[in-house]
């Protein structure tokens, strides 16, 4: 469970270091500078037990949809279109998302994931909205007609 804090409106909005929130694969060894280490994916990593992966916490609701994560299966053609979903559905996770950036901001979290793609999975999403970092700017059409 994560610690509720008493946030100053100041601390909502300030940003976050982003040595502060770290990224590893479950299969890698936990190590000292990792912080708090937290599960962000909905299903434990396979082959890998509790006390091997030294989880602080396991945060499966913040992790995408069952429907969400079969329908990206780790393409990188649907990534763009993977982190616009994801992103609207952790805007129904205001309160996890602010005790994360709390946690982040007072000692550091180490998001733990284990889709073997380091570039295009869950946590890397997450990581960019704990920072405040934007996500893909959506194409847009026109309409406009050239010509007569």
């Amino acid at each position: 469970m994560l610690p509720t804090s008493r946030r100053s409106p100041e601390d909502t909005h300030r940003a976050i270091p982003a040595a502060q929130v770290r990224l590893k694969r479950a299969y890698e060894p936990a190590a000292k500078e990792d912080g708090t280490r937290i599960l962000v994916d909905r299903l434990w990593p396979r082959g890998i037990g509790k006390a091997k992966a030294e989880i602080d916490q396991w945060l499966k609701d913040i992790a995408p949809s069952t429907a969400l994560r079969r329908w990206f299966g780790h393409d990188p053609s649907r990534w763009e279109e993977f982190q616009r979903r994801y992103r609207v559905e952790l805007a129904d996770h205001s309160a996890t998302l602010a005790a994360l950036r709390d946690q982040a901001r007072a000692g550091g979290v180490t998001l733990i994931y284990s889709a073997r793609d380091e570039v295009h999975n869950d946590a890397v999403v997450l990581r960019n909205v704990l920072l405040g970092r934007p996500g893909p700017i959506a194409h847009v059409v026109t309409g406009e007609h050239h010509g007569n």
